[in-house]
């Protein structure tokens, strides 16, 4: 993804209910004293994205332009500045805000916008499934004191990255680099190499497909036997196989997405590089 830009805080602390629109979690906010809009939390995306209509409607001020890379490719988007996000009374700036033209061409829209690692390195960002909230900290401000698993995080461009392993019965762990992707409403997505070289039993049902920025690609579906988060483990996750390329950089494994994390409470605390997970009763993890 592109370069982040650091946005100003106004206020510290907010809770914000939510809803899992299509698998992913979609917040409400008012932009310049406007709206509501419907905003998703997305990890993967380095820019906090508006929807042309809604950049429109603002009459932001356009400042350039920035190259957007996906799944299945890339697109160039224009950038604007002067939007002013409130996020249950917790104000967010960013210096600048995207838009992608293709949002624009499609018939069916669905969100008016994305908040993307910008927003995540200026709050710690606690997800809670079960409550369907957002909690917002001041990082200088935050002590996290429970009893969840802490899982160093590096960042591949503006995009978290964790050590994980796929466990197989009888066989040795296959260990890999693995993108957080909030905005991915799937489980595992997996790179065709990644799959290929540690010999993962190909899935024999074709997918839907997985599409973002730049269009589409194939995919099979499955499940792996198990997924390990450092002590904890996710049992039978499903999986997405791409049959070719892969949604992540050719180094790393694949990315991890909302199926898997929604059976946590998720701490993003990108100013410490770390995420902590807190398995929720009645999941799969442990």
């Amino acid at each position: 993804m592109v370069a982040s830009v650091a946005p100003v805080l106004a206020q510290t602390n907010a809770v914000i209910p939510f809803e899992f629109k299509r698998g992913q979690i979609v917040l409400p906010a008012r932009v310049n004293d406007a709206g509501p809009f419907s905003l998703m939390l997305d990890t993967g995306y380095s820019l906090t994205m508006l929807h042309p209509e809604v950049s429109e409607t603002l009459q932001l001020r356009r400042v350039g332009q920035v190259t957007i890379v996906g799944i299945a490719g890339e697109e160039m988007a224009g950038t604007f500045e002067g939007a002013a996000f409130d996020l249950g009374g917790a104000s967010y700036s960013p210096r600048r805000v995207a838009s992608l033209p293709s949002e624009a061409r499609s018939r069916n829209r669905k969100r008016d916008g994305i908040l993307g690692s910008g927003f995540f390195r200026r709050f710690v960002v606690v997800i809670d499934p079960k409550a369907k909230t957002v909690t917002l900290h001041e990082p200088k401000a935050f002590n996290y004191s429970g009893a969840g698993e802490v899982l160093p995080l590096k960042f591949r461009r503006d995009t978290p990255v964790v050590e994980a392993a796929i466990n197989r019965p009888g066989e040795p762990p296959v260990r890999g680099r693995f993108e957080i992707d909030t905005g991915c409403d799937g489980g595992l997505c997996l790179g065709r190499d990644f799959v290929a070289t540690n010999k993962l039993a190909a899935p024999t049902a074709p997918g839907a497909g997985r599409s973002g920025v730049g269009g589409g690609v194939s995919t099979r579906t499955g499940q792996v036997h198990q997924l390990q988060l450092g002590g904890l483990t996710v049992e039978r996750p499903d999986a997405n196989f791409f049959e070719e390329g892969s949604p992540v950089d050719r180094d790393l494994a694949g990315h991890i997405g909302m199926d898997v994390l929604r059976q946590f409470k998720v701490v993003f605390d990108y100013s410490r590089q770390q995420m902590i997970l807190e398995p929720l009763r009645g999941t799969g993890a442990k």
